[in-house]
């Protein structure tokens, strides 16, 4: 089962290779657009804001 960790409310039956890829990336949106880019070859890069600060894009 697939629950929303915020909200602690059951959302649906994934597969456990999904269910366990969701709870990894810690349902975050910006985390799982990176994931799914990277085999597509779209590889996301840190942005340099300041001196060893880097933001990733969301």
């Amino acid at each position: 089962m697939d629950h929303a960790h915020q909200a602690g409310k059951v959302r649906d039956v994934p597969c456990i290779n999904c269910n366990s890829a969701l709870g990894k990336l810690r349902d975050d949106p910006g985390a799982l657009r990176r994931a799914i880019a990277y085999p597509e070859g779209n590889v996301w890069k840190p942005i340099l804001e300041a001196p060893g600060v880097y933001q990733l894009p969301s």
